[in-house]
């Protein structure tokens, strides 16, 4: 009897042991998986964030203002992918930001691209190289094209507007390194990307500083 009584009685404990030791190990593996979830889009919202505030210096200098030139096409559709299969040019990804003079991310500036090719052409027949976007809630932007080819006169340079509580800027964004910037009447060294020629796509940055407080 009483080997009977030891043996049920172990039993009993290694099944209260096991159920105790299981438990606290499923809660905690639920709370880790919502911390590590959650975690990382708040640290993502904050280094974009950050990250627009170390790409500006207040008080900032406000972008230089250009000519539109000749080959703007109103009403361009909603469009950040530029590029698209058959386009001639180097793949191009510039990203960013629009800021005021006081570094303060702008949300919802609008945008509004447009481009020659790499060989130098527009497309004048239609909307090929040519959209407009708006900046998210931390006034971050991404361009997707190609970088643009020269033709008589002009070096590279991409074209834009970028409009802020119903105020437009109009300038042009142009390349290091191009033998040809000097002697382009409209270039200005204020207006450069900054590129990295070693990523594939080419990537470049640029920050649109705008004249509001």
């Amino acid at each position: 009897m009483r080997l009977i009584a030891a043996t049920v009685l172990s039993i009993l404990i290694a099944g209260c042991a096991g159920t105790t030791a299981a438990a606290p190990s499923a809660t905690s593996l639920a709370t880790s998986t919502v911390t590590s979830s959650s975690a990382p889009t708040s640290s993502a919202t904050a280094t974009q964030a950050t990250t627009a505030a170390l790409a500006c210096t207040a008080p900032a200098q406000a972008l230089v203002e250009l000519t539109e030139g000749p080959y703007y096409k109103a009403n361009p559709p909603q469009n950040a992918a530029l590029r698209t299969a058959g386009v001639a040019g180097t793949p191009l990804t510039l990203t960013g930001y629009v800021v005021s003079k006081s570094c303060q991310p702008i949300a919802n500036a609008k945008l509004d691209f447009w481009q020659a090719d790499g060989n130098g052409n527009y497309d004048n027949s239609g909307y090929t190289l040519r959209g407009w976007q708006l900046t998210d809630a931390n006034g971050a932007y991404r361009l997707e094209t190609v970088i643009p080819g020269l033709y008589p006169g002009r070096t590279e340079h991409i074209h834009f507007k970028v409009t802020v509580n119903g105020q437009t800027y109009t300038s042009q964004l142009f390349f290091p390194g191009v033998a040809q910037n000097e002697g382009d009447s409209i270039y200005s060294s204020r207006m450069l990307v900054t590129l990295n020629t070693s990523t594939s796509p080419v990537t470049g940055t640029f920050t649109f500083v705008v004249n509001a407080a």
